[in-house]
């Protein structure tokens, strides 16, 4: 917290409460009621003669206090609001009062108007300077409000979405276009900084990265063009323009991407590299001719987020003990299936992260590689030039691998190369796109794999979906619809009582009841009765056994869980239950 103003001398006189603010020792405040000692006071003082760092952040850094005591014991003493940014109801048109730049730099957020002055949270609630310049750019009386500056920079990104500013620069590509644009000629002038097309495709990007989306839509409908972007899984409209800039703004993506800007009949797939501040992004392009235009989807992988630790991404330890064993073996196969989304690949990389050792070889085979880890080979397939999966693996196991990543097996001949990898070594790891489990080996046998090389290289098949997470600030108590009640019955211990929770929708997840997913999973390991029944190809001997081996850890009592902690809500879980367990029946 920049205290930027407190100051030497105690406050002697009255004030009035939310005008301008007195000068106050901030220190001894804290040591007046109580809440560090002189000790830590004077520890904090020599500190701050040697770092130049104010009062509050230094008490903040040492942990001697949180930034949320600090601001209510500001407001107390100054006799003025506490505001909890996570539950206040925003007014969007009272938000726009203070520019974005101006509300950052003075780590200030305008609330609430009440005619003849202006409700103003700051961080710093003693900053003077802040406290004369908002009043002479506002042109009326503040009164302040104080919240910790954490919350006030995550306000920042939810409240000052560029939903404006994108729409604005789409108004101006079109007054630009005209009626009789030359779209080509526009859409190859990449030095043109300045150009509406380029500033709409970037204020896209930052947007996105603001909000954590993970892809970004930009539709050509009937008579307009729509662009939304994906959060958590569910895509939210962005703007609606004129349908004419859709194509400006695709053939300057596949320019970007070194695609073919002449071909508009048949779909292309490329990549490209942005930077924006301090966020370098890849994006995965993929263009679709429709009926009325050309539609264009970016997957973002934000290089600052980094991959995610095997521990953090969800799994419950029981199975998460048993994945690192297996992962700990030098040969067998394993399998992450589940629908486009669902997080395969995030599991597989903190797979990687785990095992990655100066002692092992490892090589991974991807299409597009995702995100680069130290000490790892890894390899782009590129279909244009033959190098597939099936081409990329036969040369990779001359390469004296010890751990094979597959980024998905596609065809016969991958899963077949990736099998007898397995069986002569190797440890491959690769994902399936299949519903649970239990059908992922007569998958593999689909494809044509014989069945003997699926029993003695499949080693476990781990199987998930992404369940969004309820809001941690909204979360209420929740009525189950029969429906729902129907599953929970179904589900749950005989005579259990749970009380579900649902998010009724904040500022912190901009009305929607959620905020972040979280896997749920399920994992089969393979054993001799297993085998046996995939080496005769027997489904129905397989899939009973599978389920004797899972039971009560399936992916839909993993949701359950989440259900009985709080932690997601009954839709949620009932999403995910129809779509992995068949012998759930409701009433």
């Amino acid at each position: 917290m920049n205290l930027a103003s407190v100051a030497s001398g105690a406050s002697n006189g009255q004030r009035q409460p939310g005008g301008r603010p007195d000068k106050l020792r901030l220190g001894d405040v804290l040591v007046q009621q109580k809440l560090i000692s002189q000790e830590q006071l004077q520890a904090a003082l020599d500190l701050q003669r040697a770092t130049g760092k104010k009062m509050g952040r230094l008490l903040i850094e040492t942990g001697v206090i949180t930034e949320e005591l600090l601001a209510n014991v500001l407001a107390r003493q100054l006799r003025i609001p506490f505001v909890n940014l996570k539950t206040f109801p925003f007014r969007a048109d009272v938000i726009k009062l203070l520019p974005e730049a101006v509300a950052r730099r003075h780590k200030a957020l305008a609330l609430e108007d009440k005619g003849e002055t202006i409700l103003v949270a700051f961080a710093d609630p003693l900053d003077l300077v802040a406290y004369d310049e908002l009043c002479r750019l506002l042109k009326r009386d503040i009164s302040i409000a104080v919240v910790p500056e954490g919350q006030l920079a995550l306000a920042y990104d939810r409240l000052y979405r560029r939903t404006e500013e994108i729409t604005g620069l789409a108004r101006a590509l079109e007054r630009d276009l005209g009626d009789a644009v030359d779209f080509g000629e526009l859409s190859a002038s990449v030095g043109l900084e300045g150009a509406p097309v380029v500033r709409l495709l970037q204020s896209l990007f930052e947007d996105a990265i603001q909000v954590g989306a993970s892809d970004v839509h930009i539709e050509p409908q009937e008579g307009f063009l729509q662009i939304r972007v994906r959060v958590d899984g569910v895509l939210q409209t962005q703007t609606q323009a004129d349908k004419r800039i859709g194509s400006a703004l695709a053939q300057r993506l596949k320019l970007m991407a070194g695609l073919d800007i002449s071909e508009k009949r048949l779909p292309q797939d490329g990549r490209f590299s942005v930077r924006l501040k301090d966020n370098t992004m890849d994006v995965r392009l993929s263009t679709l001719p429709t009926a009325w235009g050309e539609a264009a989807v970016m997957r973002l992988l934000n290089h600052g987020a980094g991959t995610h630790r095997l521990d953090a991404i969800g799994m419950p330890q029981d199975m998460l003990a048993r994945f690192r064993e297996i992962l700990g073996r030098s040969s067998g196969m394993v399998l992450v299936t589940g629908p486009t989304g669902s997080g395969k690949t995030t599991t597989l990389y903190a797979a990687l992260a785990e095992i990655n050792a100066a002692e092992l070889k490892v090589i991974t085979v991807e299409d597009p590689v995702e995100y680069r880890l130290p000490a790892i080979t890894q390899v782009q397939v590129n279909d244009k030039i033959d190098l597939s999966f099936a081409r990329v693996l036969r040369a990779c196991l001359r390469q004296d691998p010890d751990v094979i990543l597959v980024g998905e097996m596609r065809d016969t001949e991958t899963a077949e190369i990736g099998s007898r990898a397995a069986i002569t070594g190797h440890l491959v790891l690769s994902t399936l796109h299949t519903r649970d489990a239990a059908s992922t080996p007569f998958r593999l046998l689909d494809m044509g794999v014989p069945p003997f090389m699926v029993a003695t290289s499949l080693q476990a098949v781990i199987a998930q979906r992404l369940v969004r997470l309820n809001c941690p600030d909204c979360r209420v108590p929740h009525r189950p619809t029969p429906q729902e009640q129907s599953w929970l019955q179904a589900m749950a211990a005989p005579g259990e009582h749970i009380q579900p929770l649902r998010g009724a929708g904040c500022s912190s997840c901009n009305g929607t009841g959620y905020f972040g997913r979280q896997g749920v999973y399920e994992m089969l390991e393979m054993d001799a009765t297993l085998a046996h029944a995939a080496t005769h190809a027997d489904p129905a001997r397989f899939k009973h056994a599978a389920r004797e081996r899972m039971r009560g850890r399936t992916l839909s009592h993993h949701v359950l869980e989440l259900v009985r902690t709080g932690k997601t809500s009954l839709g949620e879980a009932l999403r995910i239950g129809f779509e992995a367990d068949d012998d759930v029946v409701l009433d």
